[in-house]
Order: structure tokens, then C-alpha cells, then sequence
């Protein structure tokens, strides 16, 4: 097993197999102690909070899995906080795509002038570059297209997927009294085919969800998702 990327909230590792395990770490993102999903930097470090990760990570892979969902999900092991995927390859150094239901974070920065904070949205989708130096720009599907990092075709599942994907987790959250402001995903091209399928995770750490006016934390947020 070799190491291959060290990231901020897990390590990526080459099996014999030919698949990856990524090792979930207590760090989270965010900026001065702070949490924030949408952050750069880690921020502050959890215990626990990585297992908590893959916990929930593992609860909506195998939900989505059930669903017909492409995932580059494999296995998971809770007590060594490790995780098998497939392999899959990036669209160009890699996208972020963010389905919105709330107008908070980068959204209110961006365009506070037209929107208020916490209004609601109709799973709003944008896409931007994983590209720390220039603070993850937003860019347009047309220049997407245009810069050759994806096809038309290729934007058009990403979008039907986040939007579905979304809208199984929103409602997975609201049956436990939650309510999702807004998440952000990861995909790749998986397989021989090279189908576009969800990669990373989905805890905690990649979206921002309240209960009432109350902000759930990441490891608040997988005890209430997994209490019977």
C-alpha cells in the first residue's frame, strides 16, 4: 500500500488491486477555528470526527448504491476510518459541484446585493475549480465546455446527478427533523466506460445543515442521522 496524496481531511493510498483506500482524518475545513465546508485550509482539528465522516459517508453511499446511483463506494471500515473506492479519473485537476437550497456562505459574499441571507433556493447548482491559489473560482458550464475539461453532455449528468443526489439526501435529512442549506460533491469518470459517478464523501464536512436555527455540527449531525 503506497501513499499517493496526502489531502486536508483524508490520505489517499494505491492498493495491489488496483483500487484506493482513502484514510479519513480529524481534520475538518475552515478558517480560524472555525468550521466551514467551503473553506481552503483546514481549520480545526475533531476527534472522532473523521470515523463520524465515514460513518455518514457509508450510510449515503450504500443509500444511493440501493438507488441505482453511480459511486466509486467499494467498502468501508468504520474502527480503522478507512475507505475502498474504485479508481476514477478527474474532470481536468479536479471540480466541486455545489447544490444550494439556502442563500449562505460564498452565495450571500458573491451576490449579497440581490439575495438575503438564509432565503430559500431550488437546488441552485454551480460548479467550481479545485484550485486553492485562486480560492476555488466558479466557472460556467460554457467555459467548461470550451476549456475542454468536460463535454456538454458530461455538465448536463453532472447537474441531473446533483440535483438528484440532493434532493435523496435533503429529504434523508428531513425525516430526522433537519433541513440542508447546501452540500458539495465530488464526481469522476469511473469504469471502462468511463461513467460519471459520485467520488470522496458525503458527511458531515461537505455540507451545512440546521435544525430550526440551530447550525449542526459534523459530529452532532451523524448522531442524529444514525440514532435509531
Amino acid at each position: 500500500m503506497k501513499l499517493v496524496y496526502k489531502g486536508k481531511t483524508k490520505d489517499v493510498y494505491d492498493l495491489e488491486n488496483g483500487n484506493y483506500l482513502l484514510k479519513f482524518k480529524d481534520d475538518v475545513t475552515g478558517e480560524n477555528g472555525v468550521f466551514d465546508p467551503g473553506a481552503n485550509t483546514v481549520g480545526l482539528t475533531v476527534e472522532g470526527v473523521g470515523k463520524a465522516g465515514l460513518q455518514l459517508t457509508k450510510y449515503f453511499f450504500e443509500l444511493l448504491e440501493d438507488q441505482g446511483i453511480p459511486t466509486h463506494y467499494v467498502e468501508a471500515d468504520i474502527e480503522k476510518a478507512t475507505m475502498i473506492v474504485k479508481p476514477a479519473t478527474a474532470f481536468g485537476n479536479g471540480l466541486e459541484v455545489i447544490c444550494r437550497y439556502r442563500a449562505v456562505g460564498s452565495f450571500i459574499r458573491r451576490y449579497g446585493m440581490y439575495a438575503k441571507e438564509g432565503q430559500p433556493l431550488d437546488g441552485f447548482v454551480e460548479v467550481t475549480l479545485k484550485d486553492d491559489m485562486r480560492q476555488d473560482p466558479p466557472i460556467t458550464k460554457d467555459a467548461l465546455v470550451m476549456l475542454g475539461i468536460l463535454s456538454e453532455d458530461e455538465y448536463e449528468i453532472l447537474k441531473r446527478l446533483t440535483k438528484k443526489i440532493g434532493a435523496i439526501i435533503k429529504n434523508e435529512l428531513a425525516q430526522k427533523g433537519l433541513e440542508l442549506y447546501d452540500i458539495k460533491f465530488e464526481f469522476g469518470r469511473v469504469g471502462k466506460d468511463k461513467h460519471i459517478a459520485l467520488i470522496d464523501e458525503i458527511s458531515g464536512g461537505n455540507m451545512r445543515v440546521y435544525q430550526k436555527e440551530h447550525y449542526v455540527e459534523p459530529l452532532e449531525l451523524t448522531q442524529k442521522m444514525l440514532e435509531k
